[in-house]
């Protein structure tokens, strides 16, 4: 029997002076879970997310939370009775309190005696690593600090949901890695149920269970995080969703074990390739390979070729620490390769490429 989810929206729609933000939107979200809503600026993710808080009204439909209406005909409940936290962007930090102030706020607006209060506080702020900060003054902490207090004060009159509204984005690049293991961490041991809201890939890749990944107000793919990343259904998921080569060919065979394309490289080579999902797509459709760069396999002996083998020249080395990235041309096309920092590879070198056929995947063009 089918477990009824613990969040569930349907058929949300939103719009801003004629202009439509969500569009008939329906997401079902369990008890639990780290979901994420991923897209670029403007893609109707934050909507999401304030409709859910109740800090904007829909147009039309309904949420439900653990069976109960949020929003519904006739129905629609304040922020403060949804029993959901929320970090902000800006954090929100209130400079003329101290820490324990901040945090503490919801719950004397909630009328919680004293007590409890400075007790909710300091477990709280156990739960961040802030434990004995609570007399400091808020404009003497730093920015990943103070991110923590909003997460402590979004913690601390216990909600049944947390959401996040790119809650990491004013932070350098170092801290951000931290702060997403941190809550990732956080989320696991408290069995909190997250969403997530970021235009950052590697974040939404790190923290997620699940990632819904918006365009223009839709939801144009949902599912683990790697099952968007090794196969994506759309060009916008797969490109948006981490780095891709793009190679131009046509379709000489499909069969019940995959594709055989033929590249436009000049060398009238041939790659094996998984069967393309759209029906389409049939002997002689004009088409492109679409690889992952770390996939690709780079062999810097160009002596011989092997069917399936591509045959390049070196343009550009980019020395990215963990690894190089390497533009190759291939015939009259380029290729986006990764390879070791230790595979010792020069500008001019000629290499060869092979590509596995499970991580080659074929679109329309």
């Amino acid at each position: 029997m089918a477990t009824e989810p613990f969040l569930k929206l349907s058929r949300l729609c939103k719009s801003f002076g004629g202009i439509t933000a969500v569009a008939d939107l329906s997401l079902d979200i369990a008890r639990g879970e780290a979901l994420t809503l991923l897209g670029p600026s403007g893609c109707g993710k934050t909507t999401t997310l304030r409709m859910i808080a109740g800090l904007e009204s829909p147009n039309s439909g309904t949420i439900y939370l653990d069976g109960k209406p949020l929003v519904a005909p006739g129905i629609e409940l304040p922020p403060e009775r949804r029993g959901m936290g929320m970090v902000f962007q800006s954090y929100a930090i209130w400079p003329h309190m101290t820490v324990a102030g901040n945090v503490g706020f919801p719950l004397k607006m909630r009328r919680v005696r004293a007590g409890e209060i400075r007790a909710r506080v300091s477990r709280a702020l156990a739960m961040v690593g802030l434990a004995g900060y609570e007399d400091r003054p808020a404009p003497a902490l730093s920015g990943g600090q103070q991110q923590r207090v909003a997460l402590a004060r979004a913690l601390v009159y216990e909600p049944q949901i947390l959401l996040l509204d790119e809650p990491l984005s004013n932070l350098d690049v170092k801290l951000r890695e931290q702060m997403c293991i941190e809550i990732k961490l956080l989320q696991t041991r408290l069995g909190l149920t997250v969403i997530y809201v970021t235009h950052d890939q590697s974040e939404a890749l790190g923290l997620s269970d699940r990632i819904a990944m918006f365009n223009r107000g839709r939801i144009e793919q949902i599912g683990t995080p790697r099952e968007l990343y090794e196969r994506p259904c759309t060009p916008f998921v797969r490109d948006f969703l981490g780095k891709s080569t793009r190679l131009a060919g046509r379709i000489e065979r499909i069969d019940h074990d995959g594709a055989l394309v033929a590249l436009e490289d000049g060398h009238g080579t041939t790659l094996a390739c998984q069967r393309p999902d759209n029906p389409a797509l049939v002997p002689g459709s004009a088409v492109e390979v679409s690889v992952r760069p770390e996939a690709i396999v780079v062999d810097i002996d160009a002596n011989g070729t092997a069917p399936g083998t591509l045959l390049g020249v070196v343009e550009a080395v980019l020395y990215q620490g963990e690894r190089s990235e390497c533009e190759v041309r291939v015939g009259s096309q380029s290729a986006l390769v990764f390879v070791s920092p230790k595979t010792k590879i020069e500008r001019n070198a000629k290499i060869k490429l092979r590509i596995p056929p499970e991580a080659a995947s074929v679109w329309p063009v």
